[in-house]
């Protein structure tokens, strides 16, 4: 069954336009109370988180009205972190979670993510089938059964609590200067609760959202902000979010950005060392960085790859049995704690490792030798393929061949903005440089 309505995290776009529109969230919602009704009953409940872009008042309460008028009965939780609906989606017996976010979009984009009883995203197949009934004729509930609304106010505190559990309760922080960058975004309120309560000193950065100003040169798409405050105030540590905190980058104690892939190689090592790392595996995308690779083959790990997306990190990471996987734009997926990517989880187990090994983050942060890599983004307009191009392919095909044996070449469309992204890496920079440039050029003449 073909999908229109969903990308790789959810259905995406700018808000007030299709599918980003009061209209479509309502029959969004209708479809899916539809979807996760197993009867006539009126005992079933979805939990609503959004992050803080203005237009998450509009299609919050659009998708409550198409929920209840399916009768389902809505459990409102205000701005809070995406990992927070998936665990709340569980803990509070839902049939269904929906976070309205754009994550590391600018607040003029939103989206809407859907996760499952068990707090997973939904697969592929589940949104084909909730998309197909968007298409039909969605069947309302009769007026006896239709849903109720209710706000919960302790949604954050709820989060709070449970993810202060997954911090070792033999550590502790006291003494430790941290920022945090919540990218004026749906953690503002959580993650510098968590980290003064569990004893830093927290300098918040991105805490102030207004409905215009997530990701705004803050937050893990913009380091720098966090970056400058660890210089200015001689932190230890830099925590930097992205808006719905699902993705972290780390800064060390000289303002320098660790990725993903340097996080995930540093857990990977310590679980592996500790026997806590299930299947002997770290699940990352076709994204990640070939020195990791190199790094875990040479402690006897294997990296498993997947397409980019961190739901489909998490799919395989279920299908396998592994608990540790992620992306290098900061998803670091720990099925132990979490059922998506939690950028404030990470930043913990992070700052654990600091305390048990004693090092600085500038020692935690350096895990590998990464292969020179470069990433290119092509903006291209609605209907048009510039890939299918013959002069592309010609392009495309010619690079191939350059990079044999030396390195390797990815090109994919975005599954969240209408861009091409064009990522090669190769020990030859000059090569690299040219073999990245040129792609570059061809894609935007045919665009």
């Amino acid at each position: 069954m073909t999908r229109k309505l969903f990308g790789t995290d959810g259905v995406r776009g700018e808000a007030n336009s299709w599918p980003m529109t009061a209209e479509m969230a309502l029959k969004l919602g209708a479809a899916a109370g539809r979807y996760f009704r197993r009867d006539a009953g009126n005992g079933h409940r979805v939990v609503i988180g959004k992050d803080t872009r203005l237009s998450g008042y509009m299609l919050e309460n659009a998708l409550t009205a198409g929920l209840t008028s399916t009768g389902m009965n809505v459990l409102l939780l205000g701005p809070v972190p995406t990992p927070a609906v998936g665990y709340l989606t569980r803990s509070m017996r839902a049939d269904l979670g929906i976070m309205i976010s754009a994550s590391h979009n600018p607040a003029k984009d939103n989206g809407i993510k859907f996760f499952g009883p068990d707090g997973f995203k939904l697969s592929d197949e589940a949104e084909a089938e909730i998309e197909a009934i968007v298409a039909g004729e969605i069947r309302p509930a009769q007026p006896h059964n239709i849903g109720r609304a209710k706000r919960i106010d302790d949604g954050v505190g709820r989060y709070v609590e449970y993810a202060k559990t997954t911090f070792p309760a033999r550590d502790r922080l006291s003494g430790l200067k941290v920022v945090v960058d919540c990218a004026n975004g749906a953690a503002y309120k959580a993650a510098p609760e968590v980290l003064w309560e569990l004893g830093c000193e927290v300098i918040p950065v991105g805490v102030t959202p207004n409905g215009h100003n997530i990701n705004d040169h803050c937050g893990s798409t913009h380091p720098a902000a966090a970056s400058e405050a660890v210089l200015r105030h001689g932190a230890d540590l830099g925590i930097s979010l992205d808006g719905d905190a699902d993705r972290v980058m780390i800064l060390d104690e000289r303002g320098q950005v660790a990725d993903g892939d340097q996080i995930m190689a540093l857990f990977a090592r310590r679980w592996a060392e500790e026997g806590k790392l299930r299947g002997g595996a770290l699940v990352a995308t076709v994204m990640s960085n070939l020195g990791l690779e190199r790094f875990l083959a040479g402690r006897g790990l294997r990296l498993e790859r997947t397409k980019v997306g961190d739901r489909y990190v998490v799919e395989r990471m279920r299908e396998g049995g592994f608990n540790l996987g992620g992306e290098q734009s900061g998803h670091i997926v720990m099925t132990d704690y979490a059922t998506t990517g939690d950028g404030l989880m990470a930043g913990l187990q992070f700052l654990a490792a600091m305390a048990e090994s004693g090092q600085p983050a500038s020692e935690l942060t350096q895990q590998f030798e990464t292969v020179p890599q470069l990433l290119k983004n092509v903006r291209y307009a609605a209907g048009q393929e510039p890939l299918s191009t013959e002069n592309v392919r010609k392009v495309i095909a010619e690079a191939e061949a350059r990079l044999a044996g030396q390195g390797r070449l990815l090109i994919r469309k975005s599954g969240t903005e209408p861009l091409i992204r064009v990522m090669a890496e190769c020990e030859d920079a000059a090569l690299l440089s040219d073999t990245v440039d040129g792609i570059v050029a061809a894609v935007e003449a045919a665009a």
